[in-house]
Protein backbone atom coordinates (compact mmCIF):
# COMPACT_ATOMS: atom_id res chain seq x y z
CA UNK A 1 0.00 0.00 0.00
CA UNK A 2 2.77 2.25 0.57
CA UNK A 3 2.95 5.89 2.06
CA UNK A 4 0.03 8.32 1.69
CA UNK A 5 -2.99 5.99 2.06
CA UNK A 6 -3.45 7.57 5.86
CA UNK A 7 -5.83 9.83 4.45
CA UNK A 8 -8.38 7.63 3.63
CA UNK A 9 -8.51 6.30 7.52
CA UNK A 10 -9.61 9.77 8.53
CA UNK A 11 -12.97 10.31 10.22
CA UNK A 12 -15.22 12.47 8.02
CA UNK A 13 -17.40 14.71 9.24
CA UNK A 14 -19.43 16.42 6.70
CA UNK A 15 -22.48 15.04 4.79
CA UNK A 16 -24.00 16.61 1.05
CA UNK A 17 -26.59 16.29 -0.40
CA UNK A 18 -26.82 16.21 -4.39
CA UNK A 19 -23.39 17.52 -5.15
CA UNK A 20 -22.50 18.18 -8.51
CA UNK A 21 -18.81 17.68 -9.38
CA UNK A 22 -16.55 18.75 -12.05
CA UNK A 23 -16.08 16.19 -14.34
CA UNK A 24 -12.91 15.69 -16.94
CA UNK A 25 -14.53 13.83 -19.86
CA UNK A 26 -17.43 12.39 -20.86
CA UNK A 27 -19.09 9.91 -19.30
CA UNK A 28 -21.39 7.37 -21.17
CA UNK A 29 -24.99 9.23 -21.96
CA UNK A 30 -26.18 5.43 -21.53
CA UNK A 31 -24.93 4.65 -17.67
CA UNK A 32 -28.56 5.72 -15.92
CA UNK A 33 -28.54 4.73 -12.50
CA UNK A 34 -27.07 4.72 -9.20
CA UNK A 35 -23.89 3.11 -7.17
CA UNK A 36 -24.41 3.24 -3.47
CA UNK A 37 -21.70 2.09 -1.70
CA UNK A 38 -21.13 1.09 2.39
CA UNK A 39 -18.12 1.58 4.51
CA UNK A 40 -16.87 3.27 7.55
CA UNK A 41 -16.67 6.97 7.86
CA UNK A 42 -16.04 7.63 11.42
CA UNK A 43 -12.74 6.69 13.40
CA UNK A 44 -12.36 9.02 16.31
CA UNK A 45 -15.10 8.90 19.07
CA UNK A 46 -15.42 10.22 22.23
CA UNK A 47 -11.24 11.67 21.52
CA UNK A 48 -10.26 8.08 21.28
CA UNK A 49 -9.09 6.29 18.05
CA UNK A 50 -11.08 3.38 17.13
CA UNK A 51 -9.20 -0.36 17.35
CA UNK A 52 -10.26 -1.30 13.56
CA UNK A 53 -10.59 -0.19 10.28
CA UNK A 54 -13.93 -2.63 10.23
CA UNK A 55 -15.14 -0.54 13.45
CA UNK A 56 -15.66 2.48 11.71
CA UNK A 57 -19.48 4.07 12.03
CA UNK A 58 -21.50 3.24 8.93
CA UNK A 59 -21.58 6.33 5.98
CA UNK A 60 -23.47 5.60 2.87
CA UNK A 61 -22.22 7.14 -0.57
CA UNK A 62 -24.15 7.89 -3.47
CA UNK A 63 -22.93 8.59 -6.81
CA UNK A 64 -26.24 9.06 -8.87
CA UNK A 65 -25.59 8.86 -13.13
CA UNK A 66 -27.77 10.76 -15.43
CA UNK A 67 -27.37 11.25 -19.34
CA UNK A 68 -24.12 11.54 -19.03
CA UNK A 69 -23.77 13.94 -15.61
CA UNK A 70 -23.03 12.57 -12.02
CA UNK A 71 -24.37 13.73 -8.46
CA UNK A 72 -23.07 12.71 -5.25
CA UNK A 73 -24.50 12.36 -1.30
CA UNK A 74 -22.86 11.28 1.66
CA UNK A 75 -25.05 10.68 5.04
CA UNK A 76 -23.99 8.66 8.29
CA UNK A 77 -26.58 6.08 9.42
CA UNK A 78 -28.27 7.32 12.17
CA UNK A 79 -28.45 3.64 14.29
CA UNK A 80 -28.14 2.70 17.99
CA UNK A 81 -24.08 2.63 16.92
CA UNK A 82 -23.97 6.35 15.93
CA UNK A 83 -26.37 7.71 18.49
CA UNK A 84 -23.52 6.56 21.28
CA UNK A 85 -20.91 7.15 19.49
CA UNK A 86 -22.30 11.01 19.49
CA UNK A 87 -22.27 10.50 23.14
CA UNK A 88 -18.82 9.49 23.42
CA UNK A 89 -19.12 5.81 23.67
CA UNK A 90 -18.82 2.41 21.05
CA UNK A 91 -18.57 -0.94 22.15
CA UNK A 92 -19.50 -4.46 20.45
CA UNK A 93 -17.33 -3.78 17.19
CA UNK A 94 -15.08 -5.53 15.29
CA UNK A 95 -12.15 -4.71 17.04
CA UNK A 96 -13.19 -1.93 19.76
CA UNK A 97 -15.23 -2.99 22.85
CA UNK A 98 -15.27 -2.94 26.54
CA UNK A 99 -13.21 -5.10 28.38
CA UNK A 100 -13.11 -6.40 31.89
CA UNK A 101 -15.14 -4.93 35.01
CA UNK A 102 -16.72 -1.97 32.64
CA UNK A 103 -18.13 -4.76 30.18
CA UNK A 104 -19.47 -6.94 33.33
CA UNK A 105 -21.24 -4.13 34.58
CA UNK A 106 -22.66 -2.92 31.36
CA UNK A 107 -23.89 -7.03 31.03
CA UNK A 108 -25.70 -6.68 34.76
CA UNK A 109 -27.25 -3.40 33.64
CA UNK A 110 -28.67 -5.35 30.68
CA UNK A 111 -28.82 -8.29 32.94
CA UNK A 112 -26.96 -10.33 30.21
CA UNK A 113 -25.04 -9.53 27.01
CA UNK A 114 -26.17 -6.34 25.48
CA UNK A 115 -27.62 -6.11 22.20
CA UNK A 116 -25.54 -6.68 19.32
CA UNK A 117 -24.07 -3.64 16.98
CA UNK A 118 -25.71 -2.04 14.06
CA UNK A 119 -23.31 -0.66 12.77
CA UNK A 120 -23.77 -2.08 9.40
CA UNK A 121 -21.26 -0.70 7.40
CA UNK A 122 -20.10 -3.93 5.37
CA UNK A 123 -22.82 -3.90 2.06
CA UNK A 124 -25.45 -2.88 0.81
CA UNK A 125 -28.68 -4.80 -1.32
CA UNK A 126 -32.28 -3.93 -2.53
CA UNK A 127 -34.40 -6.70 -0.08
CA UNK A 128 -38.41 -7.19 -0.93
CA UNK A 129 -38.04 -3.57 -2.38
CA UNK A 130 -36.13 -1.90 0.54
CA UNK A 131 -32.28 -0.94 0.26
CA UNK A 132 -30.94 -2.10 3.18
CA UNK A 133 -27.30 -1.88 4.78
CA UNK A 134 -25.56 -4.81 5.48
CA UNK A 135 -23.02 -6.13 8.13
CA UNK A 136 -21.64 -9.28 9.87
CA UNK A 137 -23.79 -9.24 12.93
CA UNK A 138 -27.28 -10.06 12.74
CA UNK A 139 -28.98 -6.21 12.35
CA UNK A 140 -29.91 -4.64 8.91
CA UNK A 141 -30.73 -1.24 8.53
CA UNK A 142 -32.50 0.06 5.75
CA UNK A 143 -32.35 3.37 4.18
CA UNK A 144 -34.02 5.86 1.48
CA UNK A 145 -32.17 5.20 -1.93
CA UNK A 146 -32.64 8.62 -2.69
CA UNK A 147 -31.49 10.57 0.50
CA UNK A 148 -29.83 8.66 1.96
CA UNK A 149 -31.80 9.02 5.27
CA UNK A 150 -32.06 5.78 7.82
CA UNK A 151 -35.50 4.12 7.59
CA UNK A 152 -35.20 2.12 10.44
CA UNK A 153 -34.33 -2.00 11.48
CA UNK A 154 -34.73 -4.25 8.87
CA UNK A 155 -35.96 -7.63 9.60
CA UNK A 156 -36.52 -11.03 8.18
CA UNK A 157 -39.80 -12.96 8.23
CA UNK A 158 -38.42 -16.02 9.55
CA UNK A 159 -36.97 -17.74 12.52
CA UNK A 160 -33.33 -18.86 11.16
CA UNK A 161 -30.63 -18.86 14.06
CA UNK A 162 -27.97 -16.56 13.81
CA UNK A 163 -25.71 -14.92 15.65
CA UNK A 164 -22.57 -14.63 13.01
CA UNK A 165 -24.17 -13.47 9.07
CA UNK A 166 -22.63 -12.73 6.10
CA UNK A 167 -22.86 -9.37 4.46
CA UNK A 168 -22.15 -10.78 1.07
CA UNK A 169 -25.45 -11.46 -0.50
CA UNK A 170 -25.09 -13.15 -4.41
CA UNK A 171 -27.90 -12.78 -6.57
CA UNK A 172 -28.83 -15.38 -9.15
CA UNK A 173 -28.92 -13.41 -12.47
CA UNK A 174 -31.67 -15.46 -13.87
CA UNK A 175 -34.07 -15.47 -11.05
CA UNK A 176 -32.73 -12.91 -9.13
CA UNK A 177 -33.21 -15.03 -5.66
CA UNK A 178 -30.24 -13.96 -3.40
CA UNK A 179 -28.40 -17.01 -1.72
CA UNK A 180 -26.50 -16.31 1.56
CA UNK A 181 -25.38 -17.90 4.69
CA UNK A 182 -25.44 -17.34 8.88
CA UNK A 183 -23.34 -18.96 11.46
CA UNK A 184 -25.53 -20.20 14.80
CA UNK A 185 -23.39 -20.95 17.65
CA UNK A 186 -24.49 -23.84 20.07
CA UNK A 187 -23.10 -27.20 20.74
CA UNK A 188 -22.97 -28.24 17.42
CA UNK A 189 -22.15 -25.08 15.90
CA UNK A 190 -23.60 -24.35 11.87
CA UNK A 191 -24.11 -22.48 9.18
CA UNK A 192 -27.29 -22.05 7.44
CA UNK A 193 -27.34 -21.82 3.71
CA UNK A 194 -30.73 -19.48 2.89
CA UNK A 195 -32.22 -18.87 -0.71
CA UNK A 196 -34.12 -15.16 -1.01
CA UNK A 197 -36.45 -14.65 -3.59
CA UNK A 198 -36.52 -10.79 -4.73
CA UNK A 199 -40.21 -10.27 -3.07
CA UNK A 200 -39.79 -11.95 0.02
CA UNK A 201 -38.88 -11.37 3.67
CA UNK A 202 -39.18 -15.08 4.45
CA UNK A 203 -35.25 -17.16 4.05
CA UNK A 204 -36.02 -20.71 2.73
CA UNK A 205 -33.17 -22.98 4.20
CA UNK A 206 -31.13 -24.82 1.68
CA UNK A 207 -28.91 -26.34 4.16
CA UNK A 208 -27.70 -26.63 7.59
CA UNK A 209 -23.76 -27.74 7.29
CA UNK A 210 -21.87 -28.76 11.27
CA UNK A 211 -19.06 -26.08 11.18
CA UNK A 212 -15.72 -26.65 12.55
CA UNK A 213 -14.78 -24.23 14.93
CA UNK A 214 -16.84 -22.28 13.79
CA UNK A 215 -14.57 -20.35 11.04
CA UNK A 216 -14.52 -16.71 10.15
CA UNK A 217 -16.27 -17.24 7.28
CA UNK A 218 -16.86 -14.17 5.19
CA UNK A 219 -18.20 -14.37 1.91
CA UNK A 220 -19.93 -17.11 -0.66
CA UNK A 221 -20.01 -18.03 -4.35
CA UNK A 222 -23.13 -19.76 -6.25
CA UNK A 223 -23.20 -21.23 -9.41
CA UNK A 224 -26.49 -22.87 -11.37
CA UNK A 225 -26.53 -25.42 -8.96
CA UNK A 226 -24.95 -25.14 -6.17
CA UNK A 227 -23.63 -22.68 -2.75
CA UNK A 228 -19.85 -22.56 -2.30
CA UNK A 229 -18.58 -21.65 1.13
CA UNK A 230 -14.57 -21.88 1.85
CA UNK A 231 -13.87 -22.86 5.23
CA UNK A 232 -10.59 -21.55 6.95
CA UNK A 233 -8.78 -22.66 10.28
CA UNK A 234 -9.32 -18.75 11.27
CA UNK A 235 -12.09 -19.83 14.41
CA UNK A 236 -14.22 -18.56 16.47
CA UNK A 237 -13.85 -20.44 19.60
CA UNK A 238 -17.54 -20.24 21.13
CA UNK A 239 -16.24 -19.81 25.07
CA UNK A 240 -14.08 -17.03 24.31
CA UNK A 241 -16.74 -15.38 22.43
CA UNK A 242 -18.81 -15.13 25.01
CA UNK A 243 -15.83 -14.24 27.48
CA UNK A 244 -16.45 -10.22 29.23
CA UNK A 245 -11.97 -10.10 28.40
CA UNK A 246 -12.84 -10.02 25.05
CA UNK A 247 -12.37 -7.05 23.21
CA UNK A 248 -14.53 -7.49 19.85
CA UNK A 249 -14.32 -10.50 17.67
CA UNK A 250 -11.06 -9.45 16.60
CA UNK A 251 -9.85 -10.27 20.09
CA UNK A 252 -11.83 -13.80 19.43
CA UNK A 253 -10.49 -14.90 16.57
CA UNK A 254 -7.63 -17.88 16.30
CA UNK A 255 -6.12 -19.01 13.59
CA UNK A 256 -5.57 -22.97 14.27
CA UNK A 257 -3.57 -23.77 10.97
CA UNK A 258 -3.77 -27.86 11.75
CA UNK A 259 -7.33 -27.51 11.08
CA UNK A 260 -6.56 -26.59 7.52
CA UNK A 261 -9.25 -25.65 4.93
CA UNK A 262 -12.82 -26.93 3.62
CA UNK A 263 -14.41 -26.13 0.48
CA UNK A 264 -18.37 -26.64 0.95
CA UNK A 265 -20.00 -27.38 -2.16
CA UNK A 266 -24.05 -27.64 -1.41
CA UNK A 267 -26.35 -28.46 -4.05
CA UNK A 268 -29.02 -25.52 -4.37
CA UNK A 269 -31.74 -27.76 -4.77
CA UNK A 270 -31.32 -30.60 -2.22
CA UNK A 271 -29.34 -29.26 0.44
CA UNK A 272 -26.83 -32.18 -0.24
CA UNK A 273 -23.53 -31.39 0.80
CA UNK A 274 -21.71 -33.01 -1.91
CA UNK A 275 -18.58 -32.11 -1.87
CA UNK A 276 -16.02 -30.92 1.05
CA UNK A 277 -12.61 -30.69 0.04
CA UNK A 278 -9.63 -30.22 2.08
CA UNK A 279 -6.74 -27.91 1.21
CA UNK A 280 -3.50 -27.22 4.01
CA UNK A 281 -4.33 -23.92 5.50
CA UNK A 282 -5.36 -20.73 3.87
CA UNK A 283 -7.48 -17.25 4.42
CA UNK A 284 -9.79 -15.63 2.12
CA UNK A 285 -12.45 -13.03 2.67
CA UNK A 286 -13.80 -12.40 -0.77
CA UNK A 287 -14.87 -14.56 -3.85
CA UNK A 288 -14.48 -13.74 -6.99
CA UNK A 289 -16.81 -15.94 -8.79
CA UNK A 290 -17.24 -19.57 -9.49
CA UNK A 291 -19.18 -22.30 -11.84
CA UNK A 292 -20.14 -25.85 -13.05
CA UNK A 293 -19.24 -27.69 -15.02
CA UNK A 294 -20.05 -31.48 -16.11
CA UNK A 295 -18.99 -33.01 -12.48
CA UNK A 296 -16.26 -30.65 -11.74
CA UNK A 297 -17.24 -27.02 -9.59
CA UNK A 298 -14.71 -24.38 -10.68
CA UNK A 299 -14.36 -21.65 -7.35
CA UNK A 300 -11.97 -18.24 -7.81
CA UNK A 301 -11.38 -16.15 -5.06
CA UNK A 302 -8.55 -13.94 -3.41
CA UNK A 303 -6.48 -16.19 -1.30
CA UNK A 304 -3.77 -15.60 1.65
CA UNK A 305 -1.36 -17.45 2.71
CA UNK A 306 -2.19 -16.50 6.59
CA UNK A 307 -4.87 -14.29 8.23
CA UNK A 308 -2.18 -11.50 8.87
CA UNK A 309 -4.08 -9.14 6.84
CA UNK A 310 -6.51 -9.35 9.40
CA UNK A 311 -4.44 -7.47 11.91
CA UNK A 312 -2.68 -5.45 9.87
CA UNK A 313 -5.92 -3.39 9.07
CA UNK A 314 -6.01 -1.92 13.04
CA UNK A 315 -5.82 1.07 12.81
CA UNK A 316 -2.77 1.25 15.51
CA UNK A 317 -0.82 -0.01 13.02
CA UNK A 318 -1.84 2.02 10.15
CA UNK A 319 -1.32 5.07 11.55
CA UNK A 320 2.06 4.51 12.39
CA UNK A 321 5.12 5.05 9.87
CA UNK A 322 3.43 3.65 6.48
CA UNK A 323 7.06 2.07 6.01
CA UNK A 324 6.95 0.06 8.55
CA UNK A 325 3.66 -1.21 7.91
CA UNK A 326 3.59 -4.69 5.86
CA UNK A 327 -0.01 -4.72 4.81
CA UNK A 328 0.06 -8.50 2.89
CA UNK A 329 -1.55 -8.92 -0.98
CA UNK A 330 -3.75 -11.34 -2.02
CA UNK A 331 -3.37 -13.49 -5.08
CA UNK A 332 -6.35 -14.62 -7.09
CA UNK A 333 -6.44 -18.58 -7.18
CA UNK A 334 -8.26 -21.06 -8.77
CA UNK A 335 -9.77 -24.48 -6.85
CA UNK A 336 -11.40 -27.10 -9.22
CA UNK A 337 -13.78 -29.19 -7.34
CA UNK A 338 -14.18 -33.03 -8.52
CA UNK A 339 -17.98 -34.12 -7.49
CA UNK A 340 -16.85 -37.35 -7.87
CA UNK A 341 -13.51 -38.19 -6.16
CA UNK A 342 -14.21 -35.29 -3.48
CA UNK A 343 -10.44 -34.35 -4.94
CA UNK A 344 -9.67 -30.63 -5.65
CA UNK A 345 -7.15 -28.78 -7.31
CA UNK A 346 -5.74 -25.40 -6.94
CA UNK A 347 -3.94 -23.04 -9.13
CA UNK A 348 -2.83 -19.36 -9.17
CA UNK A 349 -4.86 -17.66 -11.39
CA UNK A 350 -2.23 -14.92 -11.59
CA UNK A 351 1.00 -13.65 -9.44
CA UNK A 352 -0.67 -9.75 -9.04
CA UNK A 353 -2.11 -8.82 -6.09
CA UNK A 354 -5.56 -8.32 -5.38
CA UNK A 355 -8.28 -7.60 -3.26
CA UNK A 356 -11.81 -6.69 -3.64
CA UNK A 357 -12.69 -8.47 -7.33
CA UNK A 358 -15.74 -7.95 -9.18
CA UNK A 359 -17.47 -9.49 -12.05
CA UNK A 360 -20.43 -8.43 -14.16
CA UNK A 361 -23.45 -9.63 -12.64
CA UNK A 362 -25.21 -11.00 -16.00
CA UNK A 363 -21.89 -13.90 -15.26
CA UNK A 364 -22.45 -14.58 -11.73
CA UNK A 365 -22.45 -18.28 -11.40
CA UNK A 366 -21.87 -18.71 -15.01
CA UNK A 367 -18.64 -19.42 -16.88
CA UNK A 368 -16.51 -16.00 -17.36
CA UNK A 369 -13.63 -14.60 -18.94
CA UNK A 370 -12.82 -11.08 -16.79
CA UNK A 371 -12.28 -10.05 -13.29
CA UNK A 372 -12.24 -6.78 -11.80
CA UNK A 373 -9.75 -6.10 -8.98
CA UNK A 374 -8.36 -3.32 -6.61
CA UNK A 375 -3.97 -4.33 -7.38
CA UNK A 376 -2.18 -3.90 -4.42
CA UNK A 377 1.29 -4.65 -5.04
CA UNK A 378 2.49 -1.69 -5.86
CA UNK A 379 4.28 1.09 -3.20
CA UNK A 380 2.00 4.74 -2.77
CA UNK A 381 -0.93 3.49 -4.73
CA UNK A 382 -3.97 1.07 -5.71
CA UNK A 383 -4.49 0.23 -9.29
CA UNK A 384 -7.36 -1.41 -10.69
CA UNK A 385 -6.91 -4.60 -12.66
CA UNK A 386 -8.38 -6.53 -15.08
CA UNK A 387 -8.11 -10.45 -15.33
CA UNK A 388 -8.79 -12.58 -18.25
CA UNK A 389 -9.28 -16.01 -16.34
CA UNK A 390 -8.68 -17.64 -19.76
CA UNK A 391 -5.44 -16.41 -21.15
CA UNK A 392 -3.81 -15.34 -17.42
CA UNK A 393 -3.23 -11.86 -18.58
CA UNK A 394 -3.55 -8.75 -17.44
CA UNK A 395 -4.40 -5.02 -17.72
CA UNK A 396 -3.81 -2.74 -14.99
CA UNK A 397 -4.66 1.11 -14.56
CA UNK A 398 -2.23 2.99 -11.94
CA UNK A 399 -1.61 6.44 -11.02
CA UNK A 400 0.93 7.30 -8.40
CA UNK A 401 -0.42 8.52 -5.10
CA UNK A 402 -4.20 7.76 -5.94
CA UNK A 403 -6.03 4.35 -4.30
CA UNK A 404 -8.52 2.89 -6.24
CA UNK A 405 -11.25 1.05 -4.24
CA UNK A 406 -13.62 -1.65 -5.02
CA UNK A 407 -14.62 -1.73 -9.37
CA UNK A 408 -18.21 -2.11 -9.89
CA UNK A 409 -18.30 -3.24 -13.61
CA UNK A 410 -21.71 -2.46 -15.02
CA UNK A 411 -22.20 -3.47 -19.22
CA UNK A 412 -23.59 -1.30 -21.71
CA UNK A 413 -27.84 -2.21 -22.43
CA UNK A 414 -28.25 -5.06 -24.68
CA UNK A 415 -24.41 -5.69 -24.88
CA UNK A 416 -23.33 -9.08 -26.15
CA UNK A 417 -19.49 -8.78 -25.23
CA UNK A 418 -18.85 -9.83 -21.32
CA UNK A 419 -16.98 -6.78 -21.10
CA UNK A 420 -18.86 -4.17 -23.04
CA UNK A 421 -19.35 -1.06 -20.92
CA UNK A 422 -17.62 0.36 -18.23
CA UNK A 423 -15.90 0.25 -14.80
CA UNK A 424 -16.80 2.78 -11.73
CA UNK A 425 -14.48 2.69 -9.15
CA UNK A 426 -14.10 5.71 -6.11
CA UNK A 427 -9.86 6.55 -5.36
CA UNK A 428 -8.26 8.16 -2.90
CA UNK A 429 -5.92 10.62 -4.72
CA UNK A 430 -3.70 11.02 -1.30
CA UNK A 431 -1.62 14.47 -2.49
CA UNK A 432 -4.94 16.08 -3.42
CA UNK A 433 -6.39 14.98 -0.59
CA UNK A 434 -9.61 14.33 -2.07
CA UNK A 435 -11.66 11.64 -3.71
CA UNK A 436 -12.30 10.99 -6.97
CA UNK A 437 -14.46 9.28 -8.57
CA UNK A 438 -13.66 7.05 -12.37
CA UNK A 439 -15.02 5.65 -15.15
CA UNK A 440 -13.31 3.30 -16.97
CA UNK A 441 -13.71 1.51 -20.39
CA UNK A 442 -14.13 -2.15 -19.20
CA UNK A 443 -12.63 -3.33 -22.41
CA UNK A 444 -9.55 -1.47 -22.62
CA UNK A 445 -9.19 0.28 -18.87
CA UNK A 446 -9.43 3.65 -20.61
CA UNK A 447 -9.82 6.70 -17.99
CA UNK A 448 -13.48 8.26 -19.75
CA UNK A 449 -14.27 10.25 -16.69
CA UNK A 450 -12.60 12.00 -13.77
CA UNK A 451 -14.87 13.43 -11.34
CA UNK A 452 -13.13 15.31 -7.93
CA UNK A 453 -15.58 14.65 -5.10
CA UNK A 454 -15.78 17.51 -2.40
CA UNK A 455 -13.73 15.77 0.06
CA UNK A 456 -11.52 12.76 1.30
CA UNK A 457 -13.86 10.01 2.01
CA UNK A 458 -12.66 7.50 4.19
CA UNK A 459 -11.66 3.93 2.68
CA UNK A 460 -15.00 2.10 2.19
CA UNK A 461 -15.68 -1.83 1.70
CA UNK A 462 -18.69 -2.36 -1.09
CA UNK A 463 -21.46 -1.27 -3.45
CA UNK A 464 -23.86 -2.19 -6.04
CA UNK A 465 -24.97 -0.41 -8.81
CA UNK A 466 -28.96 -0.07 -9.10
CA UNK A 467 -30.29 0.96 -12.22
CA UNK A 468 -33.48 2.22 -11.77
CA UNK A 469 -32.89 3.81 -7.74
Amino acid sequence: MGQGYGVGFRSLTTEVTDHRPPVEGDIPSWLSGTLIRNGPGLFDVGGERLGHWFDGLAMLRRYAFEDGTLSYSNRFLRTDAYADAMDGSVSGQFGTDRTGVGKIASWLRALGPPEITDNANVHVARLDGEYVALTEAPRRVAFDPATLETRGAFGFDDDLGEHVTAAHLVRDPETDAWFGFVTEFGRTPEYHVYRLDPDRRARERVASIAADGPGYVHDCSITTDHVVLVETPLVMPIRRALSPFSEGILDVLDWQPERGTRVLVVDRETGDLVADPALPPVFAFHHVNAYATGDEVVVDLVEFPDPGIVDAMRLDALDDDPSDVDVPDGRPVRYRVDLRSNGIDRSTLHPVGVELPRVAPDVVGREYRYAYAQATDREGANGLVKLDVETGRTREWWEDGVFVEEPVPVRRPDATAEDDGVVVAPALDSRAEETRLLVFDAGTLALLADASLPHAEPFGFHGRFFRDS
